[in-house]
């Protein structure tokens, strides 16, 4: 198709050497005596971090290493919005009957948190017992390379549509998704909008409320009576925490992301900082390289929109009132109604955002897949990508509950 072309990430030089000129002249904010990981991002890790994003990264090298992928562009557009150019990687597996699975990223992720899953998922399998798929995995817009609107209301309805809009167009008029964070939310607005063609979600974060009598009686009573097993209470004490002690980034880039974003846009340290925080709050004492940490952050950086606008979706989500689109997360306790057909998967990760009850995530739909796992958190495809794999091979091989979903997996050529 002539509107989908190969992409080659290239950042200027003039942008490289505007980063090192600032991250030299960063000033760093004095930190109290015996200060800790509980007051932010410590002031001798940021010093670390800036210096060896100054000195030592080399973007070029990461550019080159980025664009070993085949990375593709192709123009979307939304009812009653402009046409955005999307950034999306594409990887069409070998083998036979692959199921086309669009992996979708939250934030502050982005496309190259799923390079870890992308060989074993395509390249892998036999296509029944342990099925290979054929991977989208978009910038979702205002993230990575990918345009983002210039008009206000561009909210998970938008984004949800984007994906589905692209997924059409690469010939897949059937596909499953698998998602965390932002991920997981859109996965369940794809569910909701356009279950005649995203046929199954599986989902690493948690997200649901408690059952109600009225729609889920016997899951109600079973909450009720049954006590929590060892993994759902240390899940309710990782949740207390966070809504307690790691929700501050979340309300300000839900009411005031345009203050926020002339820190993250002017000060490379600020981003920084912002980011690196979750990096090793969110996750499972991962080993986060300084490499690994300064690619991670030089995306948002060098991303097309800019650093700011990955913010926008937290505030968009929220103020969304559009009554024929849905407003936030898409929790209803009762969603077969919206979904009809729409197979359902969990993995849960012990240090993860959100760690709910069993019977929460049933009132969600039609769960055919639920696996804990005893350890990993929030970045489950970057932390533990063999269990990712794993798990939606077992969601989706035969005798899985998602097994034989998506009927003629061929998908458009390229």
């Amino acid at each position: 198709m002539a509107d989908i072309q190969p992409y080659k990430i290239e950042v200027s030089e003039s942008q490289i050497k505007d980063l090192k000129t600032r991250l030299s002249l960063a000033k760093f904010p004095d930190e109290l005596d015996g200060a800790a990981w509980d007051m932010g991002a410590p002031l001798a890790d940021v010093k670390r971090l800036a210096k060896h994003w100054e000195q030592a990264h080399d973007w070029k090298k990461a550019e080159s290493e980025l664009n070993k992928l085949p990375n593709f562009v192709t123009h979307i557009q939304c009812d009653g919005f402009e046409s955005l150019a999307i950034h999306f990687v594409h990887i069409r597996s070998k083998v036979k009957g692959a199921i086309p699975l669009l992996w979708i990223h939250g934030w502050p992720g982005h496309f190259y948190e799923g390079a870890k899953i992308m060989k074993p998922l395509t390249e892998g399998g036999d296509g029944v017992e342990r099925p290979a798929f054929d991977l989208v995995v978009p910038s979702l817009p205002n993230f990575g390379f990918s345009e983002g609107p210039k008009t206000r209301g561009f909210a998970l309805a938008q984004y949800a549509e984007t994906l589905n809009k692209l997924m059409l167009k690469l010939g897949y008029n059937e596909y499953v998704t698998q998602g965390g964070d932002w991920g997981t939310h859109i996965s369940r607005a794809l569910g909701h909008l356009f279950p005649e063609h995203c046929r199954a979600t599986h989902l690493n974060m948690d997200t649901a409320d408690p059952p109600e009598f009225f729609t889920n009686p016997l899951l109600t009573i079973q909450h009720a009576m049954l006590p929590y097993s060892k993994r759902e209470k240390e899940g309710r004490k990782r949740s207390k925490w966070f809504e307690e002690e790691g929700r501050g980034y979340n309300l300000e880039q839900s009411t005031k992301p345009q203050t926020l974003g002339y820190g993250l846009s002017d000060s490379p340290v600020a981003l920084l900082a912002w980011i690196y925080e979750k990096l090793h709050d969110w996750t499972d004492n991962y080993p986060w390289t300084d490499e690994e940490v300064c690619t991670w952050v030089s995306i948002y950086w060098f991303s097309t929109a800019g650093p700011a606008a990955s913010a926008r979706i937290y505030y968009e989500r929220q103020h969304n009132t559009s009554p024929n689109r849905p407003k936030n997360s898409l929790r209803q306790p009762d969603v077969r109604k919206y979904s009809p057909g729409v197979k359902l998967g969990y993995s849960h990760f012990p240090m993860d955002l959100s760690v709910l009850p069993s019977t929460w995530i049933r009132t969600l739909g039609e769960l055919v897949f639920q696996r804990a796992h005893k350890d990993g958190g929030h970045f489950a495809s970057w932390e533990r990508p063999n269990e990712i794999v794993q798990d939606l091979r077992d969601m989706f091989g035969k005798g899985g509950g998602a097994f034989g979903c998506v009927k003629g997996a061929t998908g458009y050529s390229q």
